[in-house]
């Protein structure tokens, strides 16, 4: 019936197209809570509890939400954990006269929340704030981590030295309320929509759930504030270059990184450095923006799996 090798082969890859996405439409994914420090954590969660684990670590403005297509494409032999951070997604959003809002308090809640939903070892996504929560973490507990995932993360001064950060950066040295004020605008549905659509191949491809998911948590009393002190807090990363560094000389993590070179925040100057410190890096850069998942999420979960077989043992 099929006469060529050509036939054969387009057959082979059909049918194991149509495979994946039968597993993907099967997948069951749990969405929960759990409570620290007071604090409702809002988590996704799927795939079997026994098999090795992904913990997905969300960035700026979203959530968990990021990975909702993800998920589906790995949980069918990874268990897949997709925590909010609070001020994000569905989880508490104290105002920040009720919680301090920093980048250690946001780690040492994930801290508390991978020990209280019982990971023991864990394979690190990190996209955007995931990285700088992220890189506390894995340097904290480096026996930990089977492997690192980097997408548009940044843990070295070229990925900020651009224009972008001029403004943050004026915050950092000095948290006035006019600072601050010039900084709300990245607060707005047009900045919002922005991120998800500059330097992407074709914008009719992105979803307009993406900010009608996030800009209305964006839009909550309180939250520009909680954005601000984020935006503040930021400035306490890039002391912890060196360390994070020094942690990836050191302890040599099996690094795939998958980054959307159009990105204008973080762009993929900050992702050639990784090839200095890292010995074990697979490196691919994307045609796309900061939110490489919304254009390239299938190619970036095959890229994933593939690493994953390889590197991380059941």
């Amino acid at each position: 019936m099929f006469s060529s090798l050509k036939q054969r082969s387009w057959l082979i890859v059909t049918l194991a197209a149509l495979m994946s996405a039968t597993a993907s439409a099967e997948v069951d994914v749990r969405y929960r809570t759990v409570e620290i420090d007071g604090l409702e954590i809002f988590y996704r969660e799927a795939g079997p509890q026994d098999a090795p684990t992904l913990l997905l670590l969300h960035g700026f403005p979203t959530s968990s939400h990021m990975f909702r297509d993800l998920i589906p494409q790995l949980a069918d032999k990874y268990h897949v954990v997709a925590p909010d951070y609070p001020g994000y997604g569905y989880s508490s959003a104290p105002s920040v006269e009720e919680f301090d809002y920093t980048f250690d308090n946001l780690a040492a809640i994930v801290t508390q929340f991978i020990d209280k939903v019982g990971l023991e070892t864990y394979s690190l996504y990190l996209m955007d704030y995931g990285a700088p929560v992220g890189f506390r973490i894995a340097a904290a507990a480096p026996e930990r981590v089977d492997s690192l995932i980097i997408q548009n993360g940044n843990a070295y001064d070229e990925g900020i030295d651009n224009d972008f950060w001029k403004p943050i950066k004026k915050y950092w040295a000095d948290r006035s309320t006019e600072n601050g004020d010039a900084l709300r605008s990245l607060l707005t549905i047009d900045a919002t929509k922005w991120q998800y659509t500059h330097g992407v191949r074709n914008v009719d491809v992105i979803n307009p759930d993406t900010w009608d998911h996030v800009q209305p948590l964006l839009d909550r009393p309180g939250n520009q504030e909680i954005q601000l002190a984020l935006f503040h807090s930021y400035g306490s990363n890039p002391p912890l270059y060196a360390a994070w560094q020094d942690y990836l000389r050191k302890h040599q993590p099996p690094t795939l990184i998958v980054w959307g070179k159009n990105d204008a925040i973080f762009p993929d100057a900050g992702a050639y450095p990784y090839k200095r410190d890292l010995n074990d890096l697979e490196f691919h850069l994307f045609d796309t923006g900061h939110f490489a998942l919304e254009e390239d999420g299938a190619e970036i979960a095959k890229l994933m799996r593939d690493f994953l077989a390889r590197k991380v043992s059941r």
